[in-house]
């Protein structure tokens, strides 16, 4: 379970459906293209979530349902950190010292599997919707400062990890929107009435290009980083491949991270402990061949793209999802391996509070509604230019989009705000439709 860093803001409680009235639909279609680009440069436009309705081909390939297969689909580019080769990649220069102080003799251990464990199932589950799941709101109970508002396809029956043990856990909730192919992460997630769910922090992410949350900003995990990405799945390693790295934790972690992570969750001082975002790699001299397909499966990938720190937990647990195909006895054997297999990839740059990179937020140059006035059936046209920008949320009714436009029905009298995010922070812009 993390430890969040001292420096983020204090708890607050914000609801973030948006605006002024929840009513109203959003016509499921969009103008513009993709998001356009990272950093500080460039512009960005919306359509294209649960909101904006613009299906991506990319997503096409997944199937709906509690622990859908993604058949083959793999999160961001392939030029994306989370799914580069590092199997060549340089070691670090502390590599012996950090393992050392990991422990050298700490086993691995697959904390995902079949089943349950005091009642609750075994790995952090995951769901994908079609893009005509309902939105639903999201009130924030600790970090919504640092998350990613609603409203989000968010089902009333999804899993929620370490359930039914309320505050034990995570409680991380994942949903993958294969209609706009988005994904949706809650930490600390509970559902509430009238179909909304509350939680701590959540971050929405884009699955079809490079995006990271802003330098110090957290996410639903520590590290600021993606969940889903890192976990092993069944669907993978039953296709002869995972074309990522896998996600794990340690017990201790010092105020610092490196790309792709964003966020510290520091809980100790000492100088060899992990920055979030640390990578390890199973050493290429370790043999694999004694092990079962599926497990060489997963050895494969942490030779081939390795395993990167997200998270304050268990030392050397390695996150995947939970299936009823799984075999728990065989997993269990990965547990013959060490931290002394492993080896720390080079860490460059590394970020501390000296360190962090500063930047220009995005420039929201206009968010306009055409007409401003309508009735309770009239439909309504949200338009905007964005520069700069990584995501784009539009709150109420709306949620993640893409493109420059899109088409609202608001019911009542709205105010609908526009969230502009890219890795240097957020700008944010508003605009009312009175309904008469």
């Amino acid at each position: 379970m993390r430890t969040l860093a001292l420096f983020l803001a204090a708890a607050i409680l914000c609801s973030c459906g948006g605006g002024t009235g929840s009513g109203g639909t959003t016509t499921r279609t969009s103008t513009g293209g993709s998001t356009g680009s990272t950093g500080s440069t460039g512009s960005s436009g919306s359509g294209g979530s649960s909101g904006s309705g613009t299906t991506s081909a990319n997503c096409s390939a997944l199937t709906t349902g509690q622990g859908g297969s993604l058949g083959g689909f793999v999160p961001f580019p392939s030029t994306d950190l989370w799914n580069q080769d590092i199997s060549s990649a340089p070691l670090d220069p502390n590599s012996a010292a950090i393992i050392n102080d990991i422990g050298a003799s700490v086993a691995v251990h697959p904390d995902f599997g079949s089943g349950q464990y005091n009642g609750s199932i075994i790995g952090i589950p995951y769901v994908v919707v079609d893009g005509t799941q309902p939105l639903v709101d999201v009130n924030f109970t600790a970090y919504g400062d640092e998350s990613d508002p609603g409203p989000m396809p968010i089902p009333s029956n999804a899993q929620i990890e370490g359930d039914p043990n309320p505050g034990t856990g995570d409680r991380h909730v994942l949903v993958l929107d294969k209609g706009n192919c988005f994904l949706y992460e809650l930490y600390n997630s509970y559902p509430g009435t009238n179909g909304a769910w509350s939680a701590d922090s959540t971050a929405v992410w884009d699955l079809t290009v490079t995006e990271q949350r802003p330098y110090t900003w957290t996410s639903a995990d520590a590290a600021g980083l993606p969940i889903f990405p890192g976990l092993a799945r069944y669907d993978e390693v039953a296709s002869g491949q995972i074309r990522h790295a896998l996600r794990f934790t340690l017990q201790h972690s010092r105020a610092a991270f490196t790309p792709p992570a964003s966020h510290w969750a520091s809980n100790t001082s000492d100088p060899l402990a992990a920055p979030m975002g640390m990578r390890l790699r199973l050493k290429s001299a370790v043999s694999i061949s004694t092990y079962s397909t599926a497990n060489q499966v997963i050895l494969q990938a942490l030779k081939t793209y390795g395993m990167i720190m997200a998270d304050n937990g268990s030392s050397m647990y390695i996150s995947g999802a939970p299936d009823s195909r799984w075999d728990n006895n065989d997993l269990h054997a990965l547990g013959n391996l060490h931290a002394s297999d492993f080896e720390v990839v080079q860490m460059n740059p590394v970020y501390t509070s000296a360190t962090v990179p500063t930047g220009a937020a995005p420039t929201i140059s206009s968010f306009a509604a055409s007409p401003t006035t309508t009735n309770s059936t009239g439909s309504v046209t949200l338009n905007w230019s964005v520069m700069g920008s990584s995501s784009l949320i539009v709150s109420p009714q709306v949620g993640a989009v893409r493109g420059t436009s899109i088409s609202v029905t608001p019911g009542q009298t709205t105010t609908y705000t526009l969230y502009a995010t890219n890795a240097y922070g957020r700008t944010t812009a508003t605009v009312t439709v009175t309904v008469q």
